[in-house]
């Protein structure tokens, strides 16, 4: 048995569902891929994955309506089991016992995981709505088959923002360090180590979600967040910095890191070919405390789209406004928080 859940789905599909396919629905052009939720799709899962929501599950994309179609003749003439796993089983969305393999349109399976139809150019409202992880959930799983070419075309759409929104999500991420940046010290300073250390965990989760930004990465949800940044480049060098953020012991060292982490991602953002500052951090007024300096504006004005220019500086897409997993998880929530 393979040892991930990508490889088992691979293997599934090349065994069992595309033979069934050829044999009762010969000619079907299908996609099929592993997308959608659960580790295995960011190639993060191990053993413990294997406690809910994992095991034979597949993406099958067939166009022309014919997904209901596709969908009944599996859960008809699929095996009980295969490699000693059930082909049928319930899940933490859905308790009924059926098959796994997901059955639909390329636009309609993209719609349930966006919110928005990525087959046709996006709105900027659009655009801010998207959150990584749901954009990873259709453009992160490995592809096994792809005969319309609907599911490449799909994800070639989501590579990255077009540049000017990108411009202004970094330019958001920059000014929401900016507003809390000295506080780390502020806290400090007053005794209160406790209220020091939760700001600057603040701010590393942001620098981790800048760093995806940066070189043009979709950021997973919390629970990856900080694994999928190791693997950036210059990755390992980010995590021994924020390492030490987390790590510190008393708020000058705190802020020392902090400071240390913002000045590596800022020398990335020039190395990116983005406008930057050297040094990115500067004493706040005339207190022992680190602030950051006016990058935002700096890259806002390099903004040419008339659209995005108009946006308010400094709030940014849908995760960058909220963490709360209830919003984030709604794309019509995400929609309004984005002002759609």
């Amino acid at each position: 048995m393979p040892s991930t859940g990508a490889g088992l789905s691979q293997e599934y599909f090349r065994q069992v569902v595309r033979p069934l396919l050829t044999a009762r629905a010969p000619g079907i052009d299908v996609a099929a891929a592993r997308l959608g939720s659960g580790s295995d799709v960011l190639g993060f899962d191990d053993a413990q994955s294997r406690d809910h929501d994992w095991g034979l599950r597949l993406t099958l994309l067939v166009e022309d309506d014919r997904a209901p179609e596709i969908d009944a003749l599996l859960e008809s003439e699929l095996p009980e089991t295969w490699q000693g796993l059930p082909t049928r089983f319930a899940t933490t969305w859905d308790p009924v016992v059926r098959q796994r393999v997901e059955v639909a349109s390329a636009a309609s399976f993209a719609v349930s995981r966006l919110g928005v139809d990525p087959s046709s150019a996006l709105t900027l409202t659009e655009w801010l709505s998207l959150t990584g992880q749901s954009v990873l959930e259709v453009t992160a799983g490995p592809v096994f088959e792809d005969g319309p070419g609907v599911l490449t075309d799909i994800r070639e759409r989501l590579t990255w923002y077009p540049d000017d929104i990108w411009r202004y999500a970094v330019a958001s991420d920059w000014s929401r360090l900016g507003q809390e940046f000295p506080d780390v010290g502020r806290a400090g300073l007053r005794g209160d180590e406790d209220g020091s250390a939760v700001i600057a965990a603040r701010h590393v989760r942001t620098l981790l979600h800048f760093a995806h930004l940066l070189h043009r990465r979709w950021p997973p949800y919390g629970k990856w967040l900080a694994r999928s940044a190791a693997r950036l480049p210059g990755g390992g060098v980010l995590r021994i910095a924020l390492h030490e953020v987390l790590h510190a012991r008393d708020w000058r060292s705190r802020q020392a890191a902090l400071a240390d982490a913002a000045e590596l991602l800022a020398t990335t953002q020039g190395e990116q070919g983005l406008p930057t500052m050297d040094p990115a951090t500067e004493p706040f007024f005339e207190r022992p405390h680190i602030g950051v300096r006016e990058m935002a504006e700096l890259l806002t004005a390099q903004i040419r789209d008339p659209e995005v220019r108009a946006l308010p500086i400094g709030v940014g897409t849908a995760e960058q406004i909220s963490d709360n997993v209830s919003v984030l998880v709604d794309p019509a929530l995400r929609r309004r928080l984005v002002g759609g």
